[in-house]
């Protein structure tokens, strides 16, 4: 916990949640291309490479072909911008909608308009606006007049758009993060707040994630309105606790503070954390029950309690102080992995997935997060899944013994419960390689030499 002198006060959204971006509606991930592109993946991989013009090509042809598809017609949007033809492109569109209006025709020159900086406000909410009045079901275009509001700081006339498009596709989990930054913006904290947690639980990508860090951290600054007099003072006791190891001096500071400022929540946190530094659980817990009491939406205090409930094995109240440390904070990592820890522990695996799910979005080189679904995906029976975790981690650190010999282990599992000869045969080799791997390098590994044995007397 560290206060933030300059404290985000404006959120820019990523150009992937506001323009022109996306060909398709999907989320960003990046896949691996196969050997033969579809004719919009084609025209997707020439605006990645900066190629408008060869994009422009297949995209005239797929919007001749199908008028009304609006993941195309915005990827010709994206590539008349980026070829330069913003200015040609809206005319011939304000030439096309003369002669026979067409939603979506309305819907690329709001696109149009939006990526010129003098068209952004105004012009571009009413070519939306039509565009709706003509398509009023099609989630698209509520979701595009939504974000042109918000980025005109119409805050509350953002809203209605905004939740129009998610009740319409409410699969788009992405696209309730500028419905957050509307809420939090006409001071909707919860709804702020219940907002990203969805984006969270939705595979949201890392600039999708980037975002929702940066609004969840505004809101749940517990530093602002801090009093200028003790920042000082304020300082110091975080030094002696968290650079110094000297919890007590930090008490002593902390205890200063209170005696003039008695209800800073953020203080009470951390004098709790001075005394669980000190072993004196009590009084830890009284100071992070006052830190609740002082500031009920600050997810933090939940988490710290919790971990203390934790360290105490004092599950049952743990795991509800961790489940509303998540209600309340959402990208609260530690929380999400605590929850999936017990939730594994009392095998109810569908929650605990979700819960280590969340931990891979948020922190995608988690090791522990991602060895912990793999295992969760192996109880289900899910091998392919569990080999995708495990798998990741391997290939990013080759030197992980640990997770080749899971890896090992998890194939030889694998086979053993195979009921067709290729699929064991293939196990078993898979099997066999990562085993080897670990007996290079751990010759004396008992583990890895019994499954080997195991594999040879099958």
């Amino acid at each position: 916990m560290h206060p933030t002198p300059n404290r985000l006060r404006t959120l820019r959204w990523p150009a992937a949640l506001l323009g022109l971006s996306l060909l398709a509606t999907g989320c960003g991930h990046g896949q691996a291309q196969a050997p033969a592109l579809s004719p919009q993946a084609q025209a997707r991989a020439y605006l990645d490479g900066n190629q408008p013009e060869e994009a422009l090509k297949l995209l005239k042809e797929l919007h001749a072909r199908t008028p009304d598809d609006v993941n195309v017609a915005r990827a010709l949007t994206e590539a008349q911008v980026k070829a330069g033809r913003a200015d040609a492109w809206a005319e011939e569109l304000r030439q096309a909608i003369a002669k026979n209006e067409r939603a979506v025709d309305q819907y690329m020159l709001g696109l149009t308009l939006f990526s010129r900086a003098r068209d952004a406000g105004a012009p571009t909410v009413a070519a939306f606006e039509r565009a709706i009045a003509l398509s009023p079901t099609t989630a698209e275009f509520h979701y595009r007049l939504g974000v042109a509001r918000l980025e005109s700081e119409q805050y509350a006339a953002a809203l209605g758009p905004l939740r129009k498009a998610v009740e319409l596709a409410p699969e788009r989990a992405g696209w309730k993060l500028p419905l957050a930054k509307a809420l939090a913006r006409t001071g909707d904290a919860a709804g702020a707040v219940e907002a990203l947690g969805t984006v969270v639980r939705g595979n949201p990508t890392p600039s999708e994630v980037a975002t929702a860090r940066a609004l969840m951290n505004q809101l749940a600054d517990p530093f602002q309105n801090f009093p200028k007099a003790a920042e000082a003072k304020l300082e110091e006791g975080m030094r002696f606790l968290h650079e110094m190891d000297a919890p007590q001096h930090a008490l002593i500071a902390f205890e200063e503070i209170l005696h003039d400022y008695p209800d800073l929540a953020v203080v009470h946190a951390l004098l709790g954390l001075a005394y669980q530094r000190l072993d004196d659980a009590g009084r830890a817990v009284d100071e992070f029950k006052q830190a609740i009491e002082r500031a009920p939406q600050d997810g933090k205090n939940q988490l710290y309690l919790g971990e203390l409930y934790l360290s105490r094995q004092r599950t049952d109240a743990a795991r509800a102080a961790f489940e509303k440390a998540v209600t309340l904070n959402p990208l609260l990592e530690l929380a999400w992995f605590r929850l999936g820890d017990l939730r594994l522990e009392s095998r109810d695996l569908a929650p605990a997935k979700e819960a280590f799910q969340v931990v891979v979005t948020l922190t995608p080189d988690s090791a522990p997060a991602r060895g912990k679904l793999s295992l969760v995906y192996q109880l289900e029976g899910d091998y392919a899944a569990a080999q995708r975790e495990l798998k990741y981690v391997a290939d990013k650190d080759p030197e992980n013994t640990e997770f080749a010999l899971r890896l090992g282990l998890l194939y030889t599992d694998e086979a053993q419960k195979a009921r067709r000869p290729e699929e064991r045969q293939k196990a078993v080799s898979e099997a066999e390689r990562w085993l080897g791997k670990v007996l290079e390098t751990q010759p004396d590994n008992a583990v890895a030499s019994k499954a080997l044995q195991v594999l040879k007397g099958q």
